[in-house]
């Protein structure tokens, strides 16, 4: 498929900016049935008990085809909900405003969505995706109280650009071709994750060994569960050197003051660059306060080359004759370090805490295997969550392009299978 991006098109001024002339402007009350909606009432419990219609609240609506749902419905609650069919447009319109969602089937909705039901002269998909680049004019009809609001009344005036319907038609296969390569890479990203942590729990309880040779792997019980009987338990103090004393925070006004390429470093990442650095080598960075700490959770990072370090964050290296960064990283992020913060409101790791820490400590070829198999996996998932950044710029140019015309597709051959 091509795109002639130098098609020559005669356009007029519209109130929604220069469109070709063949498209209209239409509201949305023009284009389908507008419906509010409501909420059964929650003190009858037999409204909510077995649930067989799911019913859509904000959060729910994510800009795709609703695949999460907030709640479910009786049969006996339908006749007190308002739903729409399939292939209804919901929209926000109280607290959060504007985020679009695609319903698949029949579903009932609450009084903060107003959800249209399209007609014959406009296509759903191309609905759905106009409606995304209109955020910020559903945005600017709100009142304000508490929450904002925008009304129905207001929502029916809402403008929409309104090609020829065989030109929606190919508009909405272009986005959707981007959208579903994107929601793929989402899916493999999520499976790769759920890999990393199967190899996580398998590869700190019986090694890098194949699954037949699991089986003869001697175990032993210890304090931070089943390891092989050749590894030993250790402190974290006893395996690595701790830096923390050369550590320097500096507020944003000194930051501002020191813009440049070093990485400024904070609990859980890169937080801003600075024009020099106190550390220079491979470092493992662990949260101190603000972190997130539970098992899983990328509770420490591993940072290479020059950077400052504020003094949220723990800097800690691994002595090279007895352990690794890596594997000490990645059982920093295996294992349940909340478990050793303290403090209610804002956790804490204090550094006579996480000195005592306990890891696993094999000997350092298998430290160094462990590592490699879990990093093989780390880059296959920063190559997916780079390809899925590139597909989400692209599907925001096109969108905005394809709505205003500065791309268009009315000539493409046939790329639907109708």
């Amino acid at each position: 498929m091509e795109l002639d991006l130098n098609q020559k098109e005669e356009y007029k001024e519209t109130e929604l900016g220069l469109l070709p002339k063949d498209w209209e402007v239409v509201r949305l009350g023009d284009v389908g049935n507008i419906i509010t909606g409501n909420t059964p009432s929650k003190k009858v419990k037999e409204y909510w008990e077995h649930g067989e219609l799911d019913f859509i609240k904000p959060p729910d609506l994510q800009n795709r085809v609703i695949s999460t749902f907030s709640e479910k419905i009786s049969n006996k609650a339908i006749d007190k909900a308002r739903t729409v069919k399939e292939g209804s447009i919901l929209v926000s319109c109280i607290g959060i405003i504007g985020r679009v969602g695609f319903a698949s089937h029949r579903v009932a909705f609450n009084q903060q969505i107003n959800a249209i039901e399209p007609n014959n002269n406009i296509y759903p998909w191309f609905l759905f995706y106009t409606l995304q680049t209109q955020q910020r004019q559903i945005e600017n009809l709100a009142s304000y109280t508490t929450v904002p609001i925008v009304s129905k009344a207001k929502f029916i005036d809402v403008k929409i650009p309104f090609p020829p319907l065989s030109e929606q038609k190919k508009i909405a296969s272009v986005l959707s071709a981007v959208q579903e390569a994107k929601e793929k890479t989402e899916d493999v990203i999520k499976a790769t994750k759920d890999l990393k942590k199967s190899m996580m729990k398998y590869l700190f309880t019986y090694g890098p060994v194949s699954l037949e040779e699991a089986e003869k792997v001697p175990l032993k019980e210890t304090e931070i569960g089943l390891i092989p009987e050749e590894w030993d338990v250790v402190r974290l103090e006893d395996v690595v050197e701790i830096h923390d004393k050369k550590r320097i925070p500096l507020n944003s006004t000194e930051r501002s003051k020191m813009k440049g390429n070093y990485p400024y470093c904070g609990a859980n990442g890169i937080i801003d660059y600075v024009n020099d650095y106190i550390f220079d080598g491979e470092f493992v960075l662990l949260a101190e306060d603000g972190g997130f700490w539970r098992k899983f959770e990328n509770s420490a990072y591993l940072m290479k080359g020059k950077f400052w370090v504020n003094n949220h964050a723990h800097i800690i290296r691994a002595i090279e004759s007895n352990s690794v960064n890596r594997f000490l990283l990645y059982w920093l992020i295996f294992d349940d370090i909340e478990k050793y913060t303290s403090g209610t409101t804002r956790k804490k790791l204090n550094q006579n805490v996480m000195k005592n820490i306990l890891i696993p400590l094999p000997p350092l070829p298998i430290q160094q295997k462990i590592a490699s198999i879990l990093s093989a996996i780390d880059q296959k998932i920063e190559a997916e969550e780079n390809k899925k950044k590139a597909l989400e710029d692209l599907f925001k140019s096109l969108l905005h392009n394809l709505m205003t015309a500065k791309i268009r597709v009315n000539n493409l051959e046939k790329i639907l299978d109708e």
